[in-house]
């Protein structure tokens, strides 16, 4: 690696065909060196030669062809003796070309050098056609000196690898002395001190009270922390029926915005759509006491507020303690209005004017001119509806104080954020805070204008705050040298601040819902695609309109509902079971693990919330704490409200929609959100729009309950050897007491592993001794199996391996049998499934490894 810690520049990387597949006619392997998307005849597959590969790039015919190549898949490696499957996927079949990113790091985040690519075309679009390649080109890093350094530091990293596998493999055979050797002079740190402790105490010298103090000082160490987080997860769920001073509280509502404040523990919710027209109240939910409080009724009627609105977006600035607000669906009224006056002339004027798609200000204070010069003064109800068209179009930018004088009080910082480098108006955006860095970045959404007929999705930006420059990102370029994130609107993104990591998933793209997954890290612009499918990795189907919030300490992502879609042209869904989901991931440019978050078991389990779309989460990552408001819950002819209920179909998958509709409230009547049609309709009335308000905590288990399964696995070992040494009596004691106080007698599972204890070991027990590891004699009984073939007749057979005693152990009457040295390794393997992979010894055995390479059969 550079000394700065940064890659050098990611290039163009040239490459010459070193073999390829047989091929017909004319269509050679060097076809695809040059891009001639018109040029029927270049053509075809082969492998190439990278020094540090990050994407490649698929150039095509210029127009449909049965002959392109649609699955395939992509190997690299060092040599072409050893290459390693890094991508797997499909091109389309158009005349766009596709760049995809190729695995540089391997699962510790490494960076691999790559002399050799190799391509394999699994199938082309049309059935009994061959398949063609037309161009491939290829992106990377060419710097010699950093290449050479990644070489370098990833051979030292095969080594390492290599002999940590051939140490686990010696010291489960008893090798103790060529292990000490090897750790001695390789200067390897195989596991953790506290690791390697346990094998001590455990294996070789059965001291019981000792192993059960090392794996509490494992917790201590924080050495517990990844199996924790691997165990399944469930939810606890809790309504909060909080009230503000009037006894009211925000009423039923999809498409709002809100955001938290961590420090003070304040939730701000503002907007939306309640199935009849767009809210402007803004609300504040006090955590420490439980309450609402209305900050405003109507923020359209205070200095610089922003109108009603849905689909919107809001962010919280710790450091400043302001509020930022983008973005928002306009009225279907305003659209009404606009489509009424454009191209007519106003007749309330002399020699009107007439208006066109342009943007306008209009105030019905400033005078008006007609053609000979003469002024006049538009009506009041004619400006106002002038200044609606004139700004319908505008993305305003926001800022609202919850600190110091300015407290209350908002701020336009844009009329118009794309007169200034900024997005244009938009919707179902999402939208995100680097309150440390001071930057906020916005990806996605729809674009509202004159044209919205035209469905047009914008990109990604940054803006600083300091500076109030806006930034476009270019990562929706297809043809670019790497990899694009298809622009998109009603999907999910999260920052991890710390990785300088975007994380962006699901939404609509045209009539699909995307199941596509994406990580951008900010200071490379880097986009690395993780999941082309995640549904096909153990994730949701597509989905639309989910929410997800991050919290980086653990590094999971939690998804909440959304509608799904199975199938491209199925209709869109409610998820009445296991709606939420985890993402972990130990590296942002890596792929993670999807799972379900399952609900709280047991007797004393909350209900959960009714399945929705279009609600609002926001997360409190000091108190591991999530916060849900609201949505669409369906149609009310689906279930009733309030109810679990089955999934439920809604009309359509547009983004806004609350709860049940409720009764009018005295105060903020109102409630926001809306389906993806241009225009509101009467069914919008139908739509459950609902208004709770919850509380969601993941549940894992504790360390405590950790280190008790750790313990039982010990104490089974010792209750094994005290029947197998031992009077009876004492080892039935010491299960009826010892062991007991372990066992989670609730756990149905557990409660039968236990008592088969006493069937298994102490019934059976028996004072004879312990079966030798090698045959005494070449005698065969009848119920022995068969022989083994043999290369020489004659030959004894001899196990290979006898687990004696190594030099190593001393002198004593302490140490292990050969036959309870197997017991106790194979209990030490169930042990270290608790300890964290980077302390302890690989997961994987020599011989499996062997096995999986065809080294062994």
């Amino acid at each position: 690696m550079s000394e700065s810690g940064r890659e050098p520049e990611v290039v163009s990387v040239e490459y010459e065909i070193v073999g390829s597949s047989e091929h017909s006619g004319d269509y050679v392997a060097q076809n695809i060196l040059v891009d001639r998307p018109r040029d029927h005849s270049s053509r075809w597959s082969a492998a190439f030669a990278v020094p540090n590969t990050k994407s490649i790039t698929f150039g095509k015919f210029f127009k449909v062809h049965p002959c392109n190549m649609k699955e395939f898949k992509i190997l690299v490696g060092v040599t072409q003796e050893n290459m390693t499957e890094v991508l797997r996927g499909s091109l389309r079949n158009d005349a766009n070309a596709e760049t995809f990113s190729i695995r540089s790091t391997n699962r510790a985040g490494m960076p691999f050098p790559t002399q050799y690519v190799e391509i394999v075309p699994l199938s082309a679009h049309g059935q009994n056609f061959n398949t063609s390649i037309w161009h491939v080109s290829f992106s990377g890093i060419t710097d010699e000196a950093y290449v050479e350094q990644v070489r370098v530091k990833h051979q030292e990293y095969r080594e390492n690898v290599a002999l940590r596998q051939v140490v686990k493999h010696l010291r489960q055979r008893r090798f103790l002395t060529p292990v000490n050797h090897i750790l001695s002079q390789a200067g390897l740190q195989f596991e953790h001190p506290l690791s390697t402790s346990i094998h001590e105490s455990f294996v070789l010298r059965g001291d019981w009270s000792r192993t059960e103090q090392l794996i509490r000082d494992c917790a201590d160490a924080g050495l517990l922390r990844s199996y924790r987080h691997s165990c399944q997860a469930r939810t606890r769920w809790k309504r909060i029926r909080a009230l503000d001073p009037d006894g009211d509280f925000p009423c039923g509502r999809g498409g709002h915005a809100m955001c938290m404040d961590e420090q003070n523990g304040v939730i701000y919710l503002f907007g939306g759509w309640d199935g009849h027209r767009n809210l402007d109240d803004l609300w504040a939910y006090d955590v420490a006491t439980d309450s609402w409080r209305l900050l405003s009724l109507a923020t359209s009627r205070e200095k610089n507020g922003p109108s009603p609105r849905a689909c919107h977006k809001m962010v919280f600035d710790s450091k400043t303690g302001s509020i930022y607000l983008l973005g928002r669906l306009g009225d279907g009224t305003t659209m009404e209005t606009r489509s009424e006056l454009e191209g007519v002339a106003l007749s309330s004027a002399p020699d009107a004017p007439v208006l066109r798609h342009v943007p306008l200000e209009w105030s019905h204070a400033e005078p008006m001119r007609d053609r000979r010069g003469t002024e006049y003064m538009p009506s009041t109800a004619l400006s106002r509806r002038l200044a609606a068209i004139a700004s319908s179009h505008c993305s305003e930018f926001f800022r609202y104080h919850t600190r110091g004088l300015d407290t209350g009080k908002w701020d336009l910082l844009s009329f118009d954020t794309a007169t200034s480098g900024g997005p244009p108006l938009i919707s179902d955006h999402q939208m995100e805070i680097d309150c440390e860095r001071q930057m906020i970045y916005v990806f996605g959404g729809r674009v509202s204008d004159a044209e919205w007929e035209i469905l047009k999705l914008s990109g990604m930006y940054s803006y600083d705050i300091p500076t109030s420059k806006w930034k476009l990102y270019n990562t929706s370029d297809a043809y670019a040298s790497h990899p694009s994130i298809s622009p998109r609107f009603g999907h999910s993104m999260v920052l991890d601040a710390k990785a300088q990591t975007l994380f962006i998933f699901g939404g609509q793209r045209d009539e699909s819902y995307l199941s596509d997954m994406y990580a951008f890290h900010i200071p490379t612009n880097t986009v690395t695609e993780l999941f082309a499918n995640v549904s096909s990795s153990g994730g949701p189907d597509p989905f639309f309109t989910q929410r997800a919030v991050l919290d980086p300490e653990t590094q999971e992502i939690y998804v909440f509902g959304g509608l799904t879609r199975a199938k491209a042209h199925a209709l869109p869904v409610l998820e009445a079971e296991a709606p939420y989901w985890i993402y972990r991931y130990e590296r942002p440019e890596l792929p993670g693990k999807w799972s379900k978050i399952l609900p709280e078991s047991g007797p004393d389990a909350a209900a959960w919330p009714q399945p929705r779309y279009a609600h609002q989460v926001v997360y409190d990552a000091r108190t591991k704490t999530a916060y849900m408001h609201g949505g669409n819950g369906g149609l009310e002819a689906d279930e009733p409200a309030g109810s679990d209920g089955d999934r439920s179909r809604p009309d359509s998958a547009g983004s806004g929609s609350g709860v049940s509709e409720s009764a009018s409230r005295s105060r903020s009547g109102r409630r926001l959100e809306r389906d993806l049609p241009s225009r509101r309709t009467s069914s919008d009335a139908d739509m459950k729009r609902l208004e709770d308000f919850w509380r969601f905590e993941i549940i894992r288990p504790s360390y405590e309950e950790i280190i008790r399964r750790a313990l039982f696995e010990i104490r089974k070992q010792q209750f094994r050897e005290m029947c197998e040494d031992g009077p009876s009596i004492k080892a039935l004691t010491f299960l009826q007491t010892r062991v007991s106080e372990v066992v989670n007698h609730e756990d149905a599972e557990e409660a039968k592993t236990f008592r088969t204890l006493l069937s298994a070991h102490l019934l059976s027990a028996s004072p004879h001794p312990t079966p030798e590891p090698v045959a005494s004699s070449s005698t065969v009984h009848d119920d022995s199996p068969p022989p083994r073939k043999r290369s020489r007749s004659g030959s004894p057979v001899q196990p290979t391996i006898r687990l004696e005693k190594d030099p190593l152990e001393g002198e004593g009457a302490g140490a292990p049998s050969p036959e309870r040295f197997r017991q106790r390794t194979e209990m030490f393997e169930r042990l270290m499934a608790f300890i964290n992979e980077d302390a302890k010894q690989p997961d994987q055995d020599l011989l499996d490894i062997m096995s999986n390479e065809g080294l062994v059969i």
